[in-house]
């Protein structure tokens, strides 16, 4: 999709000429000469497509805020210092008020992607060629419409996960203006279940990885029959577990295992449908795929992702600016991993050096600075891993065209065994869907069984769980998903508790981390007497792991300072004073769990009831 983008902008203003809306209550009537131009031939109707898949980027949506300010703090990752600010520090310390600056152009744009994909959902089936075209056109526009729908139900499901029940729209806007101007609120469960219909229809439409010859597409980063897939699993999880609802309490429905049932159908189906594997290479996939920019993926385990392009707010993305360690002191570095966090990983686990980095880069654009435990960057998106072209060390831009990965294999793979953990217990299928993730992160061949790393066998149910949950963790760190699973499971609340109390162990070099809500590290991480007051960093390092580290994280070091290394804090009372007292400090239970409506919405809209607590 990525050499289609530069038809974005004009694909934009079709659909706006079409008569969707800036915000989704600006709802404006269809104008005379739109629709039958645009869904005329396929080509047109593509480039009205193409308008859908925009609002999955720019600033307003995964560039940055849906995918770097909201999904943050969690017990992986905290978000920037700085005192409060009505803006982006207090959304990660869930400190929001309704004014929050960064809450309305994400809810408007979500409402925006809506409003597009409905247009799409209601004008393809009209078209002359949906019905009587040649066999490909059919084919192509049975593609797009199931596409549209996928599309409209990633936005729903990004909006209720942050916002909870919401008006309903289903129809195009016109239509929407003329039946009900002023909208209240349905019932999440309403529209979890609509949308799960949906992709249950558009997993008929939308073909396969290797179908897409038969009806002349290329294979490109448009959504294929396994994203749509993994989309409703990832719902039907949702719907099956724990949100806080007006009552103003945490709850879950009593049909809760029909939709875990969904979700285990859902992945099974698309690990069986041989469409999908994990690149051999945790690493790989982050540095010499996402961060390379490659648009060709052999193994198909980036199934949904959100491209931008043009080095601009409106469609583009920050990744590895606003997040990701500085080069030559350009970046936020605003996404920090937490200390806790970095000793889950077991030492040999592959993963942690990909999702934690532990240096910012030098002016040269190579030499490493190691940072303390407190300012520790997240990985995944850095800016010195972007080649394809590479970017320099003195280049001032911000905007990178990284992708946002929605929906990952790996992620497939670790739903189907909660859902087959949750419907059959802990069953050798569930055990393999989890170990063939957890080899790949240890660097092991993917297929063969191997004792070292593999879970171990007979573990009750409820241990299963812990340990997926911690799995989940090391996997998927810094993708946006963690915060959200923890409030599925109903256990963000103890989770921040928790890891609060493991950072102030870690501040006092005392005790052991521990958790109750998942499996914990391995011991010699887990003793932090045993952990080191200091690190220091190889001073002409250009390595980008732990490597640019003269001494082991996990053994105690020397209180002399190495020849030709730099010496940076650990453990001690920084971790309390920089982590510790900032990490979540607003979280209220039964309140923090959903954002506030927007004002600017409501005083749009007064039928639009506020969260309880706001």
């Amino acid at each position: 999709m990525k050499s289609k983008f530069n038809k974005i902008i004009a694909a934009a203003c079709l659909i706006l000429a079409l008569g969707s809306c800036k915000k989704y209550l600006d709802q404006q009537p269809i104008t005379d000469v739109g629709p039958e131009t645009v869904f005329s031939e396929v080509n047109s109707a593509y480039q009205a497509l193409i308008g859908v898949y925009s609002r999955l980027v720019g600033d307003a949506a995964y560039g940055i805020r849906l995918s770097l300010y909201y999904p943050l703090d969690n017990d992986e990752m905290q978000g920037p210092t700085g005192t409060s600010d009505n803006d982006r520090r207090d959304i990660a310390r869930y400190e929001p008020s309704a004014s929050n600056a960064q809450l309305s152009g994400p809810f408007n744009q979500l409402f925006q992607g809506i409003a597009y994909a409905n247009i799409c959902i209601d004008r393809i089936p009209k078209m002359g060629m949906y019905t009587s075209g040649t066999d490909q056109q059919k084919k192509q526009l049975q593609r797009m419409l199931g596409e549209a729908l996928t599309l409209r139900g990633q936005y729903y499901f990004e909006a209720i996960r942050n916002w909870g029940d919401l008006p309903m729209h289903f129809l195009p806007a016109y239509e929407l203006a003329s039946k009900d101007p002023l909208p209240v609120r349905v019932n999440r469960d309403t529209l979890y279940n609509r949308i799960i219909e949906d992709l249950r229809v558009a997993g008929d439409l939308v073909p396969w990885r290797n179908e897409l010859t038969l009806i002349g597409d290329v294979e490109n980063e448009r959504i294929t029959k396994g994203a749509v897939k993994g989309l409703r699993a990832r719902i039907a999880l949702y719907r099956a577990g724990f949100s806080l609802r007006q009552s103003g309490s945490m709850q879950r429905n009593e049909d809760y295992l029909k939709y875990y049932q969904i979700a285990r159908d859902e992945s099974l189906d698309i690990m069986t449908s041989g469409q999908h594997s994990l690149n051999p290479s945790f690493r790989a996939l982050w540095k010499d795929q996402v961060g390379a920019r490659v648009p060709a993926d052999a193994d198909g385990e980036l199934m949904f992702q959100a491209s931008g392009i043009g080095q601009g707010g409106a469609e583009d993305t920050k990744l590895g600016y606003y997040n990701g360690p500085r080069v030559n002191n350009l970046g936020n570095s605003s996404v920090n991993p937490l200390p806790t966090y970095l000793y889950l990983f077991d030492s040999t686990d592959t993963r942690r050096d990909v999702t934690i980095a532990p240096y910012n880069v030098a002016a040269n654009g190579q030499t490493k600075i190691g940072l303390a435990i407190t300012a520790l960057n997240d990985g995944k998106y850095r800016r010195d891993w972007i080649s394809n072209p590479a970017i320099g060390p003195a280049n001032q831009v911000q905007y990178f065209s990284l992708k946002w990965q929605i929906l990952r294999y790996s992620d497939v793979l670790l739903m189907f065994a909660e859902a087959e953990n949750e419907l059959n217990g802990p069953t050798a299928a569930a055990y393999n869907a989890v170990n063939v993730v957890r080899r790949r992160g240890f660097g092991r061949p993917i297929t063969t069984a191997n004792a070292t790393v593999d879970l171990s066998a007979g573990l009750s149910k409820s241990q299963f769980f812990a340990a997926l949950v911690r799995e989940r963790s090391l996997e998927l760190g810094g993708e946006g998903v963690r915060k959200y699973d923890l409030i599925r499971w109903n256990l963000i609340s103890t989770a921040l508790t928790e890891t609060r109390a493991n950072l102030v162990k870690l501040a006092t070099a005392t005790g052991m981390i521990s958790y109750s809500y998942m499996a914990g590290p391995p011991d010699y991480a887990a003793t932090i007497a045993n952990l080191p007051v200091s690190m220091y960093y190889r001073t002409t390092s250009t390595a980008d792991n732990a490597s640019i580290w003269f001494n082991s994280y996990y053994k105690p070091a020397s209180t002399a300072t190495p020849s030709g290394t730099t010496r940076v804090a650990w453990l001690g009372a920084a971790v309390n004073t920089t982590s510790a007292a900032r990490f979540a400090s607003g979280f209220r239970a039964n309140k923090s769990e959903l954002l506030p409506i927007p004002q600017a919405a409501r005083d749009a809209n007064p039928n639009l009831t506020q969260n309880p607590g706001y």
